[in-house]
Order: structure tokens, then C-alpha cells, then sequence
């Protein structure tokens, strides 16, 4: 059998994204130690159990593995300094710039972590060049910090990171229900009218547009894009869909003659635009999708050539 490479190994362990955790326990005399592992599991709900590694070639392996037991403390995403303090190879206290205090079993907690986990040592497992510790879990909590990660050597902060990401806009989605020369539409909540209309969620733009013809209570399908356009002011991305649908009396709203006048109540001006818009092509026969923002943008035709 071919000998592996220890690094290229080392390198594909990487790969799988963990956190970042200080484990700690007492010696002899009750002075605190650690070392900073990614090699964390839980085991077992009943009994508590879970499991860490530590190196043979730890100077501290005989602490951890013959003592009471032993601390896993899950880091924080501030908390890079902490884990660099005690990954390193150092005979200085680690403790020294660190808050701490005894946990319920007895091993160090450090302060602002994401959880700890504080065990009696349950057995020690010797596997290679590293021995398992399974611990007892005697006391634990989780905080609101988010973990620290780590993957292929480098510390990841997904929390940090995606707050500082710009936020989008919300996607909105309408739907322009027509039967008959007319169009359906309802009560805007400000003393106006609107077309059916709702934000998207996590289901997508099809589940949303089918709640929303559902809604209505009239049998339509879901035809062609009509407009997309985004508000700045409500920060919002609008796809207005056309939607042919059978004449009858809807759960909500009314259907209007689809008109200048008949639509002229509808409060949004970029609405009301799309709509005056759509009387007019009706009236000719030849329909375009708008793009833009909800003050100025362009018609495409349907049978414009988009590639030129």
C-alpha cells in the first residue's frame, strides 16, 4: 500500500468546515491549562457524552488524560486572539490575559465564548498519534455569540461577514389578472387601489404567485412577465406578471374596465403608469416588458431582438 502524505492529508481534513474550541482542565496543583482543538464532536444525548483529541506529543497529555476531567469551550467569532494564544507552542500561562472561573465540574471557562461544555473525564481513548478524551457532560450553555469557524487554515467569520454584506431588496411580485378587456383590482390599505400584490419569501417567485391567484379567488394562470422595475425609495424589485383569468366575482376586489379612467385610482404612480401602458398595447395588440426603476426605464417588444 502507498504511504499517504501527512500534509496533503492534513490539507483534505481541512476541507470539512468546523469550529474553533479551547479545551482546558486543571493540573495537580490546580493551575489551569489548554490548547486550542477543531477535533470537537458531540457522541451521545443519554448519557451526555461528547469527544476531543489531543496530540501524544502534548506536553500536557498527562494532565488531561489521567485527571478529574476537562472543559470544551467553544470560541466565539471575536475571539481569533484567544485561539492563536493557545495554539501556540509556548511555556508561558495562556491564562494570563484571559477571564476565567471554575465550572460546575471545575475546569476553566473562558468568558464570552459561543458554549462550553464542562465534563468528568470519561475515558481516554489512545488512536494513532492523538488520544480521544470522551467526556461526561456535567454543566453546559450557549450563548448568543456566533462561533468562530475555521477551514482550510484560516478562521472563518460567517456572522461577522454576512452583516457587512450590502442587504438587497426585497423582491415583489404582481400579479396583473385580466379578463374580458378588464382587470382585477383591490384595496390598497391607503384609501386606493393596487393590483394584487405580495413579497416573495423563501417558497419562491411561482409558490408566491400561485398564494396570491389563489387568493384572489378567480381561475387564472400565471402568463408572462410584464414588468421589472426596482423602487429606491422602498428598496424593493417588483415583477409584475399578466395573468389571464376567467371573468367571475373575486374574493377580493372588483375588476375595472381596463382603461385610463378605469385604473386612474390606483395610488402607486409606477403602477398606475404599467397599467395605463397596458390599455394602450391591449388596444393595439402589441405588448412589451418594461425595464427599469419606477421612474424611467424602457420597452422591450416582444418581438425585439434582445442580442442586438
Amino acid at each position: 500500500m502507498t504511504a499517504l502524505d501527512p500534509r496533503a492529508l492534513r490539507d483534505a481534513f481541512g476541507c470539512f468546515m468546523t469550529g474553533v474550541t479551547v479545551v482546558t482542565t486543571l493540573d495537580a496543583a490546580g493551575k489551569p491549562l489548554g490548547f486550542t482543538a477543531n477535533s470537537f464532536s458531540s457522541v451521545s444525548l443519554d448519557p451526555p457524552l461528547l469527544l476531543v483529541s489531543i496530540a501524544n506529543s502534548s506536553a500536557n497529555l498527562g494532565n488531561f488524560t489521567g485527571g478529574r476531567g476537562f472543559a470544551v469551550n467553544i470560541l466565539s467569532e471575536s475571539q481569533k486572539d484567544i485561539s492563536a494564544t493557545f495554539g501556540r507552542r509556548s511555556s508561558g500561562d495562556r491564562f494570563a490575559q484571559v477571564y476565567w472561573k471554575h465550572g460546575p465540574v471545575g475546569s476553566p471557562l473562558i468568558a464570552g465564548v459561543s458554549a462550553w461544555f464542562d465534563c468528568t473525564l470519561e475515558q481516554a481513548i489512545p488512536a494513532g498519534d492523538h488520544t480521544i478524551l470522551i467526556g461526561r457532560i456535567g454543566g453546559f450553555e450557549a450563548s448568543p455569540h456566533p462561533g468562530l469557524g475555521y477551514y482550510r487554515g484560516a478562521y472563518t467569520t460567517p456572522a461577522a461577514t454576512a452583516a457587512e454584506l450590502p442587504a438587497g431588496p426585497d423582491v415583489v411580485i404582481s400579479t396583473v389578472l385580466e379578463a374580458a378587456g378588464q382587470v382585477l383590482l383591490v384595496d390598497d390599505g391607503r384609501g386606493g387601489l393596487s393590483v394584487p400584490m405580495a413579497r416573495v419569501g423563501r417558497e419562491g417567485v411561482q409558490a408566491a404567485l400561485d398564494a396570491l391567484i389563489a387568493g384572489v379567488g378567480v381561475k387564472a394562470e400565471a402568463g408572462s412577465i410584464y414588468a421589472v422595475y426596482e423602487d429606491a425609495g422602498t428598496r424593493t424589485q417588483h415583477i409584475a406578471v399578466r395573468c389571464p383569468a376567467v371573468a367571475a366575482r373575486p374574493a377580493r376586489g372588483a375588476f375595472v374596465e381596463l382603461s385610463r379612467a378605469g385604473v386612474a385610482d390606483v395610488t402607486d404612480p409606477a403602477l398606475r403608469h404599467m397599467l395605463e401602458r397596458l390599455a394602450d398595447e391591449s388596444r393595439i395588440g402589441n405588448y412589451g416588458i418594461y425595464f427599469g426603476n419606477h421612474q424611467q426605464g424602457r420597452v422591450q417588444r416582444i418581438a425585439e431582438d434582445s442580442s442586438k
